[in-house]
């Protein structure tokens, strides 16, 4: 059974109103996920699955239960102690999808350490800068390709801040390492009186999360955020009662533990891992079907590849749900999914920043290519630019009221950086730099980040909207659309575009593909330029990264019309 009527008011609802109107979190002082969550689910379910986990490159696989979860996780709190870590150290985990990197985190949770997820691309500078800014004592790595010796670079720049470095995997001078530690400690951890425990308001994550300019942000997330995704799992992604549910993210990005740990425990279901080095949708699909998954996330990018598969070839009656965010869907790929398969994709919004913000509900009927309404607890509002509600119809800045009551799971600023914590966050709203505006049904339709938004000519052009007419043509099987500088118009509007199997960049296509536009959507819209590309650049959650297009973008590196 769930522990959700240990920390809601109220677990069922009739409605997506009576949802929005009735859901209230109750989280009890002191609370601290590991010893609340986790040694629970060991103490009264020890054989209870928590966690399934493969690893594509070695055809390993692993299934562990709560029971096991807790003794991996006090041993690993005992080696960290030894080691010096405890209350409010800061702590870097560059762990990939490694099964250790549970039993890691949750052991940080007991010690009352901040954890800080990070993604195993990261170079020299990258690292440097995170162990100053947010005073790192200690690095869990793996040994993948050359990121041990980025870190020792790293520390070299930094001084004495970073005083630990822990390897999983290959032996390095100046590296302590997991197994031997892991194996010579106790799976015995004592569980301190909760009144000695952290505060709920002490830093439980830091992730640092990139915008359109500048240097990574740092994002402060509290004791009481896992429970907040209470919303992302059991009423956005309806994760089932003993279910097995997959969201596709590497665990050094927020993606992780809106997918992989909290919510869904807390909602009752184990967590899935697919640890693989390069996507390749038939293999993830054939993933899916081995291991029964019942419930199932992934940004759009995923989606669009597996439409591409014959799905007829594959028995996915396994799966009972699927859900998407990360990017906006373009509706041609939310109905062809839904063709292939019978699932309707309920899209939604959200930010490292926030939990579960906009999304389609059991409750609703998804509308393809919008997200959503507001969770529970989020007042949102479309501001102008002036800082005035737009009407119904009308594009806005996605806003959230704060004068009253925060948000659930909403961060706590931006750590050591009041500045830009004011920047986005002032007159009683947490302003979030997404555009969208609204239909008479209340239901969301995002038009890009205020960055993306292409202006041209006097018109403002939404790059989502451009892609979405793109999208249905049968050439293209990916695409991004951003704005080029232009000395006439300001900016003009430029389509990146992946080709489907069969077609070859020409101008004939070029040409097509801008007819189409035109034909589809209002003229002025349609790309002058158009750069034809084998892959987006992309982060490793799948995102694709515009910025580097838009960085990228010179006049004439496609045909201008």
């Amino acid at each position: 059974m769930s522990l959700l009527s240990r920390f809601l008011k109220q677990t069922e609802f009739s409605s997506y109103e009576d949802f929005y109107r009735n859901f209230q979190i109750c989280a009890p002082e002191h609370f601290n996920f590991a010893y609340d969550v986790l040694d629970v689910y060991a103490d009264e379910e020890p054989e209870r699955v928590a966690l399934v986990w493969c690893d594509d490159r070695h055809d390993q696989d692993q299934t562990i239960t709560f029971g096991d979860l807790r003794q991996r996780t006090n041993r690993v709190a005992n080696m960290l102690q030894s080691c010096g870590i405890g209350r409010g150290d800061a702590v870097m985990l560059i762990l990939k999808s490694r099964h250790e990197f549970w039993p890691v985190l949750m052991a940080l949770h007991k010690l009352g350490a901040i954890g800080i997820p990070a993604t195993h691309m990261l170079k020299e500078h990258d690292i440097s800068y995170r162990i100053e800014k947010a005073s790192v004592k200690a690095i869990l790595a793996v040994d993948s390709n050359d990121l041990l010796e980025q870190v020792d670079r790293a520390q070299q720049v930094t001084g004495g801040l970073l005083q630990i470095k822990i390897s999983l995997g290959g032996e390095r001078p100046g590296w302590l390492s997991y197994q031997q530690m892991y194996a010579a400690s106790s799976a015995e951890f004592p569980t301190p009186p909760r009144s000695e425990r952290n505060a709920n308001t002490d830093i439980l994550l830091i992730y640092f999360t990139s915008g359109t300019a500048g240097f990574p942000k740092m994002v402060v997330h509290d004791h009481q955020y896992p429970l907040a995704h209470i919303l992302t799992a059991k009423y956005w992604q309806n994760v089932e009662e003993g279910g097995l549910h997959y969201t596709v993210a590497d665990c050094g990005w927020a993606k992780a533990v809106w997918g992989k740990l909290y919510g869904q425990w807390l909602s009752g279901a184990a967590v899935f891992v697919y640890d693989y080095d390069k996507f390749e949708a038939a293999n993830m699909l054939r993933t899916l079907i081995r291991y029964g998954v019942t419930s199932f996330c992934a940004p759009p990018t995923v989606y669009r590849f597996l439409i591409k598969e014959d799905l007829s070839q594959y028995d996915l009656s396994c799966l009972k749900y699927a859900v998407v965010a990360g990017e906006p869907l373009n509706p041609e790929v939310y109905n062809r999914f839904l063709e292939k398969t019978g699932l309707r994709l309920m899209e939604a919004f959200g930010q490292t920043e926030l939990v579960v913000t906009t999304a389609n509900w059991p409750w609703m009927t998804p509308k393809p290519g919008s997200m959503g309404k507001p969770s529970p607890g989020y007042q949102v509002e479309l501001l102008d630019w002036e800082g005035h509600r737009v009407e119904v119809g009308e594009e806005g800045e996605i806003c959230l009221k704060t004068s009253e009551s925060l948000p659930p799971g909403i961060f706590h600023g931006y750590y050591r950086d009041q500045e830009r914590t004011q920047s986005v966050w002032y007159d009683g709203y947490y302003h979030t730099g997404d555009v969208a505006w609204q239909d008479e049904e209340g239901y969301l339709w995002y038009v890009g980040r205020s960055d993306d938004v292409i202006k041209s000519s006097g018109y403002r052009i939404g790059p989502f909207e451009v892609e979405s007419v793109l999208m249905q043509h049968p050439a293209v099987t990916e695409c991004a659309v951003t704005g080029v500088p232009d000395p006439v118009r300001g900016q003009v509007v430029k389509a990146t575009v992946v080709l489907s199997r069969g077609y070859q960049p020409s101008d004939e296509l070029r040409q097509e593909l801008q007819g189409f536009v035109k034909a589809n959507t209002a003229p002025y819209k349609y790309p002058r330029i158009v750069d034809f590309v084998a892959a987006m650049p992309k982060t490793i959650s799948g995102k694709i990264r515009r910025v580097e297009l838009r960085e990228s973008a010179i006049a004439d590196s496609g045909t201008k019309e």
